[in-house]
């Protein structure tokens, strides 16, 4: 099950199947600044999501979930009286608008704008919508996957295969009479593949995933996912544990962006600035990484994950210059950050749904390219590793130390790739480790995966890319 774009003017899709009126919005918003606040938003959200999954040659899996509700949000300073309803009812709305008005106590009622809809620009325009795709053709898919994995190397013993697909309806009212309507779709392929050589077990896998449609599965990205998933898992095969120690670390392009986006690009998040909590908090305007260095934080990357038409607070998606020549120019703001700082807001401001409030948070997270040729900056190592892909982590966002676990890379011997390494702890801190960059490469590739951010409870949809980058040391644990 998927919910189809809405064709009409914007708002059309909760009038016309909801019965939520212009009128009836202003009502719901007024009874929310009843108490006075400096700023209040109405967050509707109508989604629909279809998943199936096969294992042993059998479809083990398949389901569909829908979700409804509204989310009302008054903000008084720093402050937030949040409050939502899973019924799209006049009374239901005004009971939640009620609640949150709480956060206000005493002040004076304020006065609320009629609301007039807005466009937005829509970076993830779909051909063949999910609504319109039926199960037997997503089963047709995933065990086309399981059969050209099996293919690809004889030692595979196991495959499983799934996919996932939604949309979302959203509307976003603020007092200033704007309304927004924004459709969200998405989907992810995943594979996991196990190989058994004699006593040993290997598994590991690999997934694509964007804002798109039907079309997003053309025939390059499906082999992409097959060749990925069967190459990571028999490369565990044959490959080992590095020498201990201190050492320069090269990180791929692509994948190894999610050091960037956990060590360093949390602590960019200006709710944790505003707190005192970052380890940036007095960062700004000042060098903090090598003058090749350049961090963007991009809503508008179109078809990734973490595109953003319109924040959740209503705000159009963009890109933000977070480090710009090797210096923090600015946080990633939503509007309670940037009535702090006195800056605009950077569309960052998101939820994960209408239960919760929006917070500052990543959408596609890139460190830009270099000047450096990826070969040569290998070549420039004369003992070190190479890393691939990673698996999870663990970031201190105060402090920015953290903890990685590598799954695929290579030692480095001499200007090198030699012996296939695995399962290796990279431990450090971010924002050293950003100083400690001191070659980045001309090849920047965004990850294609599935990747989700969780934050204070609440998980969002993003993405990260990188090229090339060396660091000029980092603890690699493993054996000596």
């Amino acid at each position: 099950m998927s919910i189809p774009r809405p064709d009409g003017a914007p708002g059309a899709w909760f009038e016309d199947g909801f019965g939520i009126t212009p009128e009836l919005l202003r009502r719901v918003m007024s009874a929310a600044l009843s108490k006075g606040g400096n700023d209040c938003d109405l967050y509707f959200e109508h989604a629909a999501s279809t998943s199936v999954r096969l294992s042993d040659g059998k479809v083990n899996a398949a389901g569909t979930h829908v979700d409804l509700g509204m989310g009302v949000r008054v903000v008084v300073g720093d402050q937030v009286g949040f409050a939502f309803t899973e019924e799209l009812t006049p009374a239901a709305m005004m009971a939640a608008a009620a609640t949150a008005a709480e956060i206000a106590e005493h002040g004076d009622p304020r006065t609320v704008a009629a609301p007039v809809a807005v466009r937005v620009t829509d970076w993830s325009p779909v051909l063949e919508p999910w609504d319109q795709v039926d199960m037997a053709t997503r089963v047709k898919m995933i065990r086309d996957w399981e059969q050209r994995a099996f293919a690809r190397d004889s030692r595979i013993a196991r495959v499983e295969s799934s996919m996932a697909d939604a949309a979302m309806v959203v509307m976003i009212v603020r007092p200033d009479g704007r309304l927004v309507e924004d459709w969200r779709p998405m989907t992810r392929g995943h594979i996991t593949a196990t190989a058994i050589v004699g006593e040993q077990r290997e598994s590991s896998g690999a997934n694509v995933a964007g804002r798109a449609g039907l079309e997003f599965y053309d025939s390059a990205r499906q082999g992409r996912l097959v060749d990925q998933a069967i190459d990571r898992t028999v490369f565990l095969l044959d490959a080992g544990k590095p020498p201990a120690g201190e050492m320069p670390v090269v990180l791929a392009a692509g994948p190894s962006a999610i050091l960037l986006h956990e060590a360093i690009g949390h602590g960019m998040e200006a709710d944790f600035n505003r707190k005192g909590t970052s380890i940036y908090a007095d960062k700004l305007n000042k060098r903090i990484a090598d003058k090749d260095v350049v961090i963007v934080d991009d809503g508008t990357v179109p078809h990734t994950r973490g595109a953003v038409n319109v924040d959740d607070e209503g705000n159009a998606g963009q890109r933000t210059v977070l480090v710009e020549g090797g210096v923090l120019r600015t946080y990633m703001h939503d509007e309670i950050s940037a009535r702090h700082y006195g800056v605009a807001p950077t569309g960052s401001g998101r939820r994960e749904g209408f239960r919760s409030p929006p917070i500052p948070r990543m959408r596609a997270t890139i460190m830009e390219n270099g000047p450096h040729d990826p070969q040569d900056i290998i070549r420039s190592v004369k003992r070190g590793i190479y890393c691939q892909t990673f698996s999870n982590g663990q970031v201190h966002i105060g402090g920015g130390d953290f903890a990685f676990y590598m799954k695929t890379g290579f030692l480095i011997e001499d200007g090198k790739l030699t012996r296939p390494i695995k399962d290796v702890n990279i431990i450090g801190n971010g924002p050293q480790a950003l100083e400690r960059i001191d070659m980045v490469g001309n090849d920047m590739i965004i990850d294609e995966g599935g990747w989700t951010c969780g934050k204070n409870g609440q998980s969002v949809p993003v993405s990260q890319g990188m090229p090339t980058v060396r660091v000029a040391k980092l603890n690699v644990g493993g054996m000596g």
